[in-house]
């Protein structure tokens, strides 16, 4: 029990110190890799809840994948920092405000859970004996069941965002060249290439 508990210690405390550095890092390349140290603490918090299977999506898709992805997109990037940091002062009242709505909501949030009058049934559901039902088994259990709907409108969510995708990347613009895959294919090397026969000992 010990054990757990000095584990749960380290990996909040490092969460937390690199959650702190994602924001407060002044290159944006070291806030992801701060971010990936935070995914893997987290994921360590869930194996210690008994949550293996969350742990390697976090693992898996969100540290091995998606924050790659960041890496990439920021390491291209030519973004002058010198610049964006100009206006700081100018929007931190708005900030601040919006800072301060977001955390009324979380508390507002907070507070409805805590006062629900059935908050016991639904806080014990997704919990489960072990000995009856795997991780994995009651965590699709769930969100198959109770919450099928959500899951429905998340799954229409991102299929609205990836039709937006692929219309903005096949919109018409002025001056852009657009790939002909009919043209490419019946493309012949006569019509691309010339073919010069080369003496010995002489250049072209």
């Amino acid at each position: 029990m010990i054990v757990q508990a000095l584990a749960f210690y380290l990996f909040a405390a490092v969460t937390v110190g690199s959650a702190v550095m994602v924001i407060t890092a002044k290159n944006p390349v070291h806030s992801v890799l701060f971010l990936v140290l935070a995914l893997f603490n987290v994921a360590g918090l869930f194996v210690l809840l008994g949550a293996e299977f969350l742990a390697m999506l976090l693992v898996v898709v969100y540290a091995g994948a998606v924050t790659v992805l960041f890496l990439f997109v920021v390491m291209m990037l030519d973004i002058n920092f010198v610049e964006l940091r100009q206006g700081f002062l100018q929007y931190m009242p708005l900030g601040a405000s919006i800072g301060i709505i977001v955390l009324a909501e979380l508390a507002v949030v907070a507070g409805g859970w805590h006062f629900a009058p059935d908050v016991a049934k639904v806080a014990t559901a997704p919990t489960p004996p072990i000995e009856t039902m795997t991780n994995t088994h009651a965590l699709g259990a769930i969100l198959y069941t109770d919450y099928i709907y959500l899951f429905q409108a998340a799954g229409l969510v991102l299929l609205v965002g990836m039709i937006g995708a692929i219309v903005l990347t096949h919109r018409k613009r002025p001056g852009v060249r657009k790939q002909v895959i009919a043209d490419q294919v019946n493309l012949k090397v006569e019509d691309v290439a010339e073919f010069k026969k080369v003496e010995i000992g002489k250049g072209v």
